[in-house]
């Protein structure tokens, strides 16, 4: 079959997410290597998109597929109740890079519900409802998860309860009229306190943030900020959840992107990186006084294939390789050496780049109409780089008007500089 016939037949038969079913057009991949994709007729992409930010380590990484085929033979499935090796070993390899007062992790099927299953701790503990959480921000896509994003996505989704959002910091487009990333922040907590006291401390169970917002914009923190949400959580008694689901294992140059920051929260949800998405998972990471609060209290959740096997394994041989590999440091050195000024050459050349934010594999191109305005491009025009850049061979993530260049942590230098002449080419086409 061609790549149209795959198409074809899977538009004819599957439901596809966030998307107008008549007017879909997707790609038929028919395998990869590393940080390359191609289809069914021989066209090969570079992936700088990573899938949906998760194929870190890469797509068919031997090791990843090698550990998954193994425990495949060994055990394929076990119900969570059940002791099982590898889901020991990969919750031991997730802590030894948590930070310390860590000591439990609760294994979830992908991002969404790790989020979820962090709101329903905080709210167990601390005995009380409320989620604050930012506008500009992504959670999932499920009950309590869509509710605490802060894009169009909550709005027609909104019947969870308790939910917040505030305004966090985002210098290029400020809500708070400030001039430097100091001013950002200090203004940007002053509000979140704000709100805070306005919804009653009493009534605030979580305060839940990613850590660096990705789908939203890589917007890194300014300094100070996540440092100022931890004295303000201790302030109010409020759990702080940080969600690493897009930023954690190596997306950053970091194990986790908190480790870049000086905070420490009570709760991580992870998932995409931990096993760069080759089996589902996700999961949640626990503070000490957190688990024991459920020592001697049944926690009321759980999932039929919390832990699976295969997932458990994938994550083992995912950690293994990336820490044999040096795929953490590799990252980062990209991102400093390469990405980053490849990225800020474009912004010199191209008047259409209004900022150029990120840091390791993890970084957004802002695009406007007009630089001194700080117009976004539009729609339109958005599409139009989208179907040029496919066209030109390379995958990329485009969210309202920004280009993610968020190629797999073990991309090359000439990779990179590949996709950069494709970017470069597209933009001034544009």
């Amino acid at each position: 079959m061609t790549s149209a016939d795959i198409a074809a037949a899977d538009t004819s038969r599957v439901f596809h997410s966030w998307s107008a079913q008549g007017s879909l057009a997707p790609l038929a991949i028919a395998g990869g290597e590393g940080s390359t994709v191609w289809d069914h007729d021989g066209k090969r992409y570079l992936d700088f998109s990573s899938q949906l930010v998760f194929t870190n380590l890469g797509h068919q990484h031997p090791k990843v597929v090698a550990g998954i085929v193994e425990q495949v033979q060994q055990l394929a499935t076990i119900a969570p109740a059940h002791a099982n090796e590898a889901r020991a070993k990969a919750a031991e390899l997730i802590l030894d890079r948590a930070p310390e007062g860590f000591d439990k992790v609760f294994l979830t099927n992908g991002g969404a519900d790790a989020n979820e299953n962090a709101i329903r701790m905080a709210r167990l503990v601390t005995g009380r409802d409320k989620v604050i959480s930012r506008y500009r921000s992504y959670h999932g896509n499920t009950g309590a998860a869509i509710v605490a994003t802060g894009d169009w996505r909550r709005v027609p989704n909104e019947f969870a309860r308790g939910h917040v959002h505030v305004f966090g910091p985002y210098l290029y487009r400020s809500e708070f009229w400030a001039t430097t990333p100091e001013e950002e922040s200090a203004r940007a907590l002053h509000h979140l306190e704000r709100v805070i006291q306005a919804e009653g401390p009493q009534s605030v169970a979580a305060i839940l943030l990613e850590t660096i917002p990705g789908t939203a914009g890589v917007l890194m923190p300014p300094p100070g900020y996540l440092a100022g949400v931890r004295e303000i959580a201790d302030r109010y008694g409020v759990i702080l959840i940080l969600d690493e689901v897009m930023a954690g294992f190596a997306r950053t140059g970091e194990w986790f992107a908190l480790d870049a920051f000086d905070v420490r929260p009570d709760l991580i949800t992870f998932a995409k990186g931990v096993n760069s998405g080759y089996v589902p998972v996700g999961g949640v990471i626990i503070s000490e006084p957190i688990s024991a609060a459920f020592d001697e209290r049944v926690f009321p959740g759980g999932l039929t294939y919390s832990g699976h096997p295969l997932a458990a394994a994938s994550i083992v041989a995912n950690l293994t390789a990336m820490a044999e590999e040096g795929v953490v440091e590799h990252a980062r050195q990209i991102g400093t050496d390469v990405l980053g000024p490849g990225l800020e050459a474009l912004a010199d050349k191209h008047d259409v780049i209004g900022e150029v934010r990120g840091t390791g594999v993890f970084w957004a191109v802002e695009l406007v109409a007009d630089r001194g305005s700080r117009e976004p491009l539009a729609a339109a025009d958005m599409g139009r780089l989208k179907g040029d850049l496919t066209q030109a061979g390379l995958l990329p993530f485009i969210a309202d008007n920004r280009l993610h260049v968020v190629p797999p942590a073990v991309v090359t230098a000439d990779e990179v500089a590949q996709g950069l002449e494709i970017i470069d080419g597209a933009l001034s086409r544009l």
